[in-house]
């Protein structure tokens, strides 16, 4: 496998989500340095998020009415522009705009991403090639607490966009000299109205959801834009089942392999992705270490999921997609509930040694989800797939969030008392539950999906043909 193309692809989506979590951990010295509170700079947030949601169900038209390797570069130098604007910002309103553009780089980089590498990549490689692409995606939310931490203590909270220069340039001219350039299908007409009904869906919750769970706003505002966005998403699944031609084509789900993946990896994420938000504020709030020092420990999961790469495509060879994810789906889960048993007295050491092995049973699944979901798709649906991976991948993430959050909120108000470790505790049994509901798409799934892809009835086929006739 050529390992020059995910390589390139995963340094610009190491940026991209790095940033998406450093910003956390700085938000108290941004606050006061241009004038306003920590929670309403939560809007920054929110506005990158709602900048995603609005952007990527068009990327997959975009690479191909423009090349996605061009695409690519682009959004890496929208995505600079925007961490310009971010470290000059001197108000509230600069710096909310200024990660709205940020979250429009953004919004291209990790599905256009995807695109180039699937449409370069043999099915029997994808595999391996999702593994290295899955890396930025698992490190860069646990680098980004004590990355930040650590610029912001030491040096300015300027410097945790101003890095992403450096790192952009270097995408930018990889990208351009080292990425190929795929021949894309004739290029479809825009779906206008699919774009304006799908936007304002993917928007809406995402938007509804974060304000319910950071509470920058009313909590009403979240619950108005919620139940907009759903009407909008009901609305467009309408639509596109009368336009010939819609921006995501909800056909797709007719994939049984395609939709398994999509519903199982979402389930998933719900509770996966809650953990970034939950454990370094356990470890802050319950246990009293700093954001720098909560954030090293957080971090060695990443080395789990280094460590995964290697062996993934072996395990796949020997399980098949759907033991492998089922399994991994179960053993996540797990993990994730194992956080709700620590307290201030359980070892940081051993609380350590878990993290890694959840960093292990994590990327497996994701690696595997991953190329499960373009598995037995074809190059002319890549596009839309793609897209429909990225937006369903945000509203997940917010959805786990929202979640968590309401958890440690009710969890509180009913103890009469301050945030404590109980709150903790229940929050994390409560995202593992819906973590573990991701079993139950692969349950459907035959032995053999994707088996041009992991390999796993090829060799079987191969070791039954060699086996001597007795």
């Amino acid at each position: 496998m050529n390992r020059t193309v995910p390589l390139v692809l995963a340094i610009a989506l190491f940026m991209e989500h790095m940033d998406s979590t450093v910003i956390s951990t700085a938000l108290p010295a941004i606050a006061q340095d241009i004038g306003t509170t920590p929670i309403a700079l939560k809007l920054a947030l929110t506005a990158y998020l709602v900048a995603l949601a609005i952007f990527i169900p068009i990327s997959g038209w975009m690479a191909d009415r423009f090349g996605a390797r061009r695409v690519f570069a682009s959004a890496i130098v929208v995505f600079m522009i925007g961490s310009i604007a971010c470290a000059v910002s001197g108000s509230l309103t600069q710096f909310v705009f200024a990660r709205f553009l940020q979250g429009m780089g953004g919004a291209m980089m990790t599905p256009v991403g995807r695109l180039v590498l699937v449409r370069s990549t043999a099915k029997s490689d994808l595999v391996n090639a999702m593994a290295w692409l899955t890396i930025p995606a698992l490190i860069g939310p646990l680098a980004g607490p004590p990355v930040g931490g650590f610029l912001t203590t030491f040096m300015s909270w300027h410097w945790i966009f101003l890095i992403n220069i450096p790192i952009g340039i270097a995408g930018v001219i990889f990208a351009l000299t080292l990425l190929p350039e795929s021949e894309a299908p004739p290029v479809r007409r825009v779906d206008w109205t699919g774009f304006i009904l799908a936007g304002a869906a993917a928007s809406g919750i995402v938007f509804g959801l974060s304000v319910i769970s950071l509470p920058a706003l009313p909590p009403v505002w979240g619950v108005m834009a919620t139940i907009a966005g759903a009407a909008c998403f009901a609305g467009y699944v309408v639509h596109a089942r009368r336009t010939p031609d819609p921006l995501l084509d909800p056909k797709l789900f007719a994939n049984q392999t395609f939709r398994a993946a999509i519903i199982g990896s979402n389930l998933f994420r719900i509770g996966a992705g809650a953990v970034p938000f939950l454990l370094p504020l356990m470890l802050q709030i319950g246990f009293g270490l700093t954001p720098f020092q909560s954030g090293m420990v957080t971090f060695v999961s990443a080395g789990g999921a280094i460590v995964m790469k290697f062996t993934v495509k072996r395990i796949l060879r020997a399980g098949g997609f759907r033991m492998v994810l089922i399994g991994a789906a179960g053993g996540a889960a797990i993990s994730i509930a194992v956080n709700g048993l620590y307290t201030p007295a359980t070892p940081l050491a051993l609380i350590m040694v878990l993290l890694f092995a959840s960093g292990l049973v994590r990327s497996l699944f994701f690696t595997s989800a991953n190329a499960l979901t373009f598995a037995e798709v074809s190059d002319a649906e890549a596009p839309q797939a793609t897209a429909v991976t990225s937006a369903m991948q945000q509203v997940s993430i917010a959805v786990g969030v929202a979640l968590a959050g309401g958890v440690l909120d009710l969890v509180t108000v009913l103890s009469d008392g301050a945030l404590e470790l109980p709150a903790f505790h229940m929050a994390f049994f409560t995202v593992s539950a819906i973590s573990a509901l991701a079993i139950i798409p692969f349950l459907s799934l035959p032995p053999s999906a994707g088996n041009a892809v992991s390999g796993h009835s090829i060799r079987s086929a191969g070791a039954r043909a060699a086996a001597p006739v007795r």
